[in-house]
């Protein structure tokens, strides 16, 4: 299970010349992070990890799609090594299914979802900055497709001066507009495998990331559930194989134009 990464600085605020990243190199994002659970993708991400204290900007093509598989691993850090802490839900577009949560560890009595009546965007504003405000939460999900950069600026504001982890989901309309969160992440599902996601870092104090990340969301004990069916299939096949050419008579039957007939057919002849 990831763990709470801490850099060698024991104090939140860095020394100004640490506070100077060079664009060619990454940069110390926080004096504290919380490891992504996937290595791939902390080896991308300044300081290691997902950065407490700032926002994370998350963009994706449907709301609710993918989040889960990318920061659930994060969350069940925090929860382990913090067992009273509180997640926040601000805004979520559907409750979240425990069972799936309870395979990635996420505890289900230490989410707190809170809702606003259609419309209500400055409620779920409101809402986001009184959580991260709040000591018995660590971390704060917030769903806020109308939100502006004034907006955002207020809430990185926010989580930089109470230490928390933030992430807000926002459409893909959104990529184009100016954010001040110091990571932009969009996600969207790889073509023919309903298990893994493609992150492309859009944002990051450090050089662009020249191709996005292949990341296998699915929870460990599934991924080696299906390897585990697919290495029985493998197997099956192989045992098959040997057998193959004694079995293509009664597969095909020749007649005597030249003409190979399935064998179905030619019985109805």
């Amino acid at each position: 299970m990831p763990a709470l990464q801490c850099s060698t600085f024991a104090n939140r605020t860095l020394p100004d010349h640490l506070q100077v990243w060079r664009a060619g190199e990454l940069g110390c994002a926080s004096a504290l992070t919380v490891a992504t659970g996937y290595a791939a993708l902390d080896l991308v991400l300044p300081g290691g990890g997902w950065p407490l204290g700032a926002l994370v900007e998350v963009l994706q093509g449907q709301a609710g799609l993918h989040e889960w598989g990318v920061m659930a691993p994060a969350l069940a850090a925090i929860q382990h090594e913090k067992p009273a802490a509180l997640t926040v839900l601000v805004g979520a577009p559907y409750l979240p299914f425990g069972p799936a949560l309870a395979a990635r560890h996420v505890c289900m009595r230490r989410l707190l979802s809170i809702h606003a009546p259609q419309g209500q965007a400055p409620s779920l504003l409101w809402a986001t900055r009184e959580a991260l405000q709040c000591a018995d939460v660590a971390a704060v999900l917030a769903w806020l497709p109308d939100a502006r950069s004034a907006h955002l600026r207020r809430l990185q504001i926010a989580a930089h001066a109470h230490g928390k982890l933030l992430f807000v989901f926002r459409p893909l309309r959104a990529q184009n507009e100016s954010s001040p969160a110091p990571l932009r992440l969009l996600l969207e599902g790889a073509v023919g495998d309903a298990g893994s996601l493609l992150v492309h870092v859009l944002k990051r104090r450090g050089p662009p990331l020249a191709a996005p990340l292949l990341l296998d969301t699915r929870p460990a004990r599934l991924s080696a559930l299906l390897a585990a069916s697919r290495e029985r299939a493998r197997l099956k096949r192989e045992e098959l194989l040997p057998s193959l050419p004694a079995l293509l008579p009664t597969l095909f039957t020749l007649e005597p134009n030249g003409h190979a007939l399935d064998r179905t057919a030619s019985l109805h002849h």
